[in-house]
């Protein structure tokens, strides 16, 4: 493995708004980070097509667009971007490593911000239906384009029920498809649900197929019932896919500490300082509640500054 030529003051990991918002503020600081670039450049945003809910954008704005902007704001300050996956690192000493493939790069500070990948139904067509055409996999960022429409969740805890529950404001009927006849949400939440008129639970059952429309669109679902083995058709516009989240953390798996799902647990009184010094984390990774571009974007911006800090205090 060759040697580093440079020790870097900042390496980045990850480039969707939490990542991109770290390297505004670290490069205007003066510390020139390194922006590692995994496999989707510019994170899950760039599959969006309309972003409505990201303050500044009166008309909405793409999602790529706008994590191109934030990326090319970052690089007129100084910061670099480089293509890699990263796949090990070692934080025990006082330069943290980082390796990639037959590269390895060392850093005097590091901010995890590789984001987190939803689960998906696994079916065939799925992918085509994402970007504004019916599949989604947020009802906080997607639910007001289906206002008087027939939507489904597909999921049994509790983030399907809040799905199902928030869709409400706008849906004219939402399905909730659970392959059990029994909820995994707490009461509490089920009790929501399930009393909500405009919520109707598919028990049992499955989507064995998106059927689309002439325009490529979402027109509906076909259900599988699990037990008896009959496949019905349910006409719906949106497809909210609720089955839970993968951290992409696994390249840091033993160096920081992180929960039972993979998820970086922050220290005590800190939202991005690890129990690592001078390794910080932003985003998706660790935050599985909000999910948002917006919140991604504020710990990306807690993060800079921590790290900025923390640098200054050792003398870097």
């Amino acid at each position: 493995m060759s040697s580093p030529t440079t020790i870097e003051n900042v390496v980045i990991v990850g480039t969707g708004c939490a990542g991109l918002t770290a390297a505004v503020y670290t490069a205007r600081a003066g510390l020139a980070p390194l922006v590692l670039e995994g496999t989707q450049p510019g994170g899950q945003l760039t599959t969006t097509s309309e972003v409505e809910n990201f303050p500044g954008f009166e008309h909405g704005i793409d999602g790529y667009t706008l994590t191109d902007s934030i990326r090319k704001q970052a690089a007129r300050f100084g910061a670099r971007y480089e293509s890699g996956l990263v796949q090990s690192v070692d934080f025990s000493g006082a330069l943290k490593v980082l390796r990639t493939g037959d590269r390895e790069i060392h850093a005097r500070a590091v901010i995890i911000a590789t984001g987190a990948a939803p689960r998906l139904l696994g079916l065939p067509n799925e992918m085509g239906f994402f970007g504004g055409k019916g599949v989604t996999t947020c009802a906080t960022c997607d639910g007001a384009f289906y206002r008087g429409m027939e939507v489904i969740v597909v999921g049994g805890g509790d983030s399907a029920c809040e799905e199902a529950l928030f869709l409400t404001r706008f849906a004219s009927k939402v399905t909730l498809v659970h392959r059990r006849d029994a909820l995994r949400a707490s009461k509490i939440m089920q009790q929501r649900m399930l009393d909500h008129p405009k919520i109707k639970p598919a028990w049992d059952s499955a989507v064995a197929e998106i059927v689309g429309d002439a325009q490529g669109n979402v027109a509906g679902v076909k259900l599988r019932n699990l037990k008896t083995g009959a496949v019905t058709d349910l006409p719906c516009k949106g497809i909210f896919v609720a089955i839970g989240h993968q951290p992409n953390t696994q390249a840091f798996t033993g160096a920081v500490r992180t929960d039972e799902a993979g998820y970086i647990v922050p220290e005590t009184g800190s939202q991005v300082r690890t129990n690592v010094a001078g390794v910080f984390v932003a985003g998706d990774c660790a935050d599985h509640v909000f999910r948002q571009a917006i919140t991604a974007a504020g710990m990306g911006c807690q993060a800079a500054i921590e790290a900025e800090r923390w640098l200054a205090e050792h003398g870097n």
